[in-house]
């Protein structure tokens, strides 16, 4: 009997891809990790990802640009990679103001650089990709939240524009080539091994060292905070349920439970046991008010169903954080 083909995961080095990555591992599967490990936040916290990698022999690690065709093309198809995980990407809306060509090579060229590996790659069976609750753009909470067929013309960072127009270029190729697709729209993931730019994680650093911490938006904005195993239950649920040829299809993936900024500082400060000293800042260029995760389409297809509630998720995440710190100095 031949061996199972392995699954790719692109941003092996990140956030999410290095969970999504043990995940798949502990159930079995043969996993090829790709990232280019950039600087964009603190290379040895990537570093510290894959070293947990470390002597899973069913894991292997390539450096590769995902925006360089040719390396992802020749992996793809000299490892008969059939399914992927594309979830490596140039984040953070304001990071887009100052950087704006780092996200068309990382998330525009990268992306048709996985798509081209992808139909390429004899007998592919499915591609699944990150796209981001930014494209619902700035609308206020209202007693539903946003739905993959809602409006996603007016987004209000290029982050988010990037995001949308690889969901574009995928409906293209799906119906150009044929192989199936699922786009997964996150909200706002959080948790252990987070990624320093996100507001839990910075705040969580100023509060320990006694530094103020600048609250954005006045403290009136909210978001669909999603700990990262439950983003991971509905990246493999989708994963394991492609849509049928030809078809690129929509995915929300949140908590569906939008929480106020003031409500989630005062949480963190809980699972920290310190209170933090704010200092109020307006709406910054970019941001979006609120985020309102529909998860019903992904619950009818695979049971999704978020199990971490926000205050055991970022009790989880101060206790790694004290750890990892006191460890790595």
């Amino acid at each position: 009997m031949s061996e199972p083909a392995p699954i790719l995961v692109t941003g092996a080095a990140g956030f999410i891809g290095h969970a999504t990555a043990h995940r798949l591992l502990e159930r079995g599967e043969r996993v090829i990790g790709v990232d280019i490990v950039n600087d964009y936040y603190d290379p040895a916290l990537k570093e510290a990802r894959l070293a947990t990698f470390n002597g899973r022999r069913e894991f292997s690690f390539h450096r590769i640009d995902i925006a360089d065709v040719e390396a992802i093309g020749a992996l793809v198809r000299d490892q008969k990679v059939r399914r992927i995980v594309h979830l490596a990407a140039q984040a953070g809306v304001r990071y887009s103001l100052e950087n704006p060509f780092a996200y068309e090579r990382s998330n525009l060229a990268g992306h048709l650089s996985l798509l081209e590996a992808s139909r390429h790659a004899p007998e592919f069976e499915h591609l699944v990709y990150a796209s981001s609750s930014s494209v619902y753009g700035d609308r206020p909470l209202t007693g539903q939240g946003f739905r993959e067929d809602d409006p996603v013309d007016m987004p209000v960072s290029l982050y988010a524009a990037t995001k949308r127009s690889c969901e574009l270029i995928s409906q293209s190729y799906a119906k150009l080539y044929g192989f199936p697709q699922t786009g997964l729209r996150f909200f706002t993931v959080y948790g252990p091994w987070g990624r320093p730019d996100m507001a839990y994680f910075s705040f969580t650093r100023k509060i320990l060292a006694g530094e103020p911490i600048e609250v954005y938006g006045e403290g009136r904005m909210a978001r669909d905070f999603t700990y990262v195993d439950d983003i991971v239950d509905g990246i493999i649920g989708a994963l394991d349920n492609p849509p049928p040829p030809g078809e690129n299809r929509i995915l929300n993936i949140g908590d569906s439970h939008p929480v106020g900024l003031m409500d989630m500082i005062e949480t963190l400060e809980n699972a920290i046991g310190r209170k933090a000293e704010k200092i109020m800042r307006p709406m910054q260029p970019g941001d979006v008010t609120a985020t309102y995760a529909d998860v019903g389409k992904l619950h009818a297809l695979t049971g999704y169903r978020p199990k971490v509630m926000l205050a055991e998720g970022l009790q989880r995440f101060a206790d790694w954080y004290r750890d990892f710190y006191r460890t790595s100095g």
